[in-house]
């Protein structure tokens, strides 16, 4: 090898999920390396959705005005029947309360990847495409990866070939086929749904208004029109009939239009065809998310059925779990043990995630009777009458927005306070107003946050004093925690939400999941959780 590359973090595919660790290693202040076989960002659509959640940490990241510039709310849900509309339902403000953006986003993958390789670029850091991994080892210094580069000049490497990168750790972000998971040797079980699906994103001219998406249902087929930024563009999804003779490959896009229109019975015409694919569903998880210094996120550690748009947004959030975790073991501010909660957290996340869209799924694409029968009578009553119940919406957007996802069972997690709590530790910090402004205004920085919720100034003053006393503790020191916390009026919203009229703390880690609440007010806590979960310090 003439030429070794030496780094903290090695990032092995730049999709979504690999670009979202890059952007947050950004954050945290980590080297990084980051490369793609691909020429660049992907420019087919893919995924479409970006849920509540990932819009909260684009926020974190600075780019959630550019996100909202480019794509569009998810507004009507029409369901359609024998050619006509049988229900539908607003889904604009489905979430109203629970988050900043109540709402399903509507930004195609594409955009996605483009936006955050826009932050990497603002932020002077760049992708490495065109870069093979060829292979990896390990050992309990680090791992060594050997990449081959394609004919020709890299923006870093001027010199066409292979080469190593030394790092402290590899993540492997690589998809579904991801060389780093065989390469592991982890299991990627599951199973597949055996009807072949077709994607496609094309004009489409009809009757309907460009307003709301459009779920036309028969018995024994579906085909889903979601509405994309540009006139009359849909994303169109469907199924073929159970027992086609044909494999993905041989299917051609002239036997994908004749099959939306044999199944919706519309009176439509579709131009200008952007992108289109076919495909069986896959429903697969590993059977853990790392080994040693190498790790898996995104596609490459579970895929799942296209239901609820789960898809991107899980491989984002993956890597928004793992980020903090790499990054505080790498300062020195935690020790090794902290990284295996990444697995601890995602696995049955994952998991999960498999059996509900899997079960989501059966109903939109089902063939037998039954979810024939559920889609032509039971869904549109649903999406008609319980949807748009305020108690009924709100549920549904919680699991489908990912901002229901816990950590309540995990290490992590300290329950010694929570008991009279109705948010526990492990849940994702809720949402409200403080003087009209979101919560989250306060909570961009990546670190922990101590939020004390109290109108005494007496106890605040005690507190402040304390935290001044304890500023050379190494216990906190280079954590945030010396001479600064929040203070936050305790107000009707807050009790109600909390479950508490008496003053509280809770420590907030850098991915703003609660890691303990309490009602004693005092570094007590605070000291405990960071020597038990985090371990002493090695500052420098």
């Amino acid at each position: 090898m003439d030429t070794t590359i030496k780094t903290d973090v090695i990032i092995v595919g730049a999709g979504p999920t690999g670009l979202s660790l890059a952007c947050q290693l950004v954050r945290y202040g980590i080297d990084f390396v980051i490369i793609d076989k691909k020429a660049g960002v992907t420019t087919h659509s893919k995924a479409i959705g970006v849920q509540a959640r990932t819009m909260e940490i684009y926020e974190q990241l600075g780019v959630v005005e550019q996100t909202l510039d480019r794509g569009q709310i998810a507004g009507k849900i029409r369901i359609v029947s024998g050619g006509k509309v049988r229900g539908g339902v607003d889904l604009s403000a489905m979430g109203e309360g629970l988050s900043p953006y109540p709402y399903l986003f509507i930004l195609d993958q594409s955009k996605n990847e483009q936006l955050l390789c826009e932050y990497l670029h603002s932020h002077h850091q760049e992708v490495l495409w065109q870069t093979e991994l060829e292979d990896f080892s390990q050992d309990e210094q680090g791992v060594t990866a050997r990449v081959k580069m394609a004919d020709g000049e890299s923006q870093s490497i001027p010199q066409s070939g292979g080469y190593a990168i030394e790092a402290k750790y590899l993540v492997g972000c690589d998809g579904a086929k991801s060389p780093v998971r065989h390469t592991l040797g982890l299991t990627f079980e599951g199973s597949t749904f055996e009807r072949l699906f077709y994607v496609a994103d094309a004009q489409v001219d009809w009757e309907f208004s460009h307003d709301a998406g459009y779920g036309c249902f028969s018995p024994a087929s579906v085909a889903l029109f979601f509405p994309m930024v540009g006139e009359k563009r849909y994303r169109i999804i469907g199924t073929f009939p159970e027992g086609l003779e044909k494999d993905e490959g041989e299917i051609l896009y002239a036997e994908i239009e004749q099959r939306i229109k044999e199944d919706t019975k519309l009176d439509l015409e579709i131009s200008h065809v952007n992108w289109f694919s076919v495909y069986k569903v896959h429903t697969r998880a590993v059977d853990r998310f790392s080994i040693g210094r190498c790790f898996v996120a995104g596609d490459a550690a579970h895929i799942h059925s296209p239901a609820g748009g789960q898809g991107m947004n899980t491989g984002i959030q993956d890597v928004y779990n793992l980020a903090w975790k790499m990054a505080f073991v790498i300062k020195g501010y935690a020790g090794e043990q902290l990284l295996a909660t990444y697995n601890e957290e995602r696995l049955p996340n994952a998991r999960r995630l498999l059996a509900t869209t899997d079960r989501a799924f059966n109903v939109l694409a089902g063939s037998n009777w039954l979810f024939g029968l559920m889609r032509m009578k039971i869904l549109p009553l649903v999406a008609k009458y319980a949807i748009g119940h305020d108690f009924v919406g709100k549920t549904i957007f919680s699991f489908m927005s990912q901002i229901r996802i816990n950590y309540r069972k995990a290490i992590l997690s300290k329950h010694d306070g929570d008991k009279d709590f109705q948010i526990k530790a492990g849940d994702r910090m809720p949402y409200f107003l403080v003087d009209g402004k979101s919560i989250y205004d306060r909570l961009h920085a990546p670190k922990f946050h101590l939020l004390v919720f109290s109108n005494s100034e007496h106890l605040v003053r005690d507190l402040q004093q304390e935290l001044e006393h304890e500023s050379g503790d190494s216990i906190l020191q280079g954590r945030g925690f010396a001479n600064e916390f929040k203070v936050i009026p305790l107000n009707p919203q807050i009790s109600k939400i909390f479950g508490t009229n008496q003053p509280f703390q809770l420590l907030l880690r850098p991915d703003n999941y609660i890691g303990f609440i309490s009602t004693t007010v005092s570094l007590v806590d605070l000291r405990t959780y960071m020597h038990e979960v985090l371990g002493h310090p090695s500052l420098a």
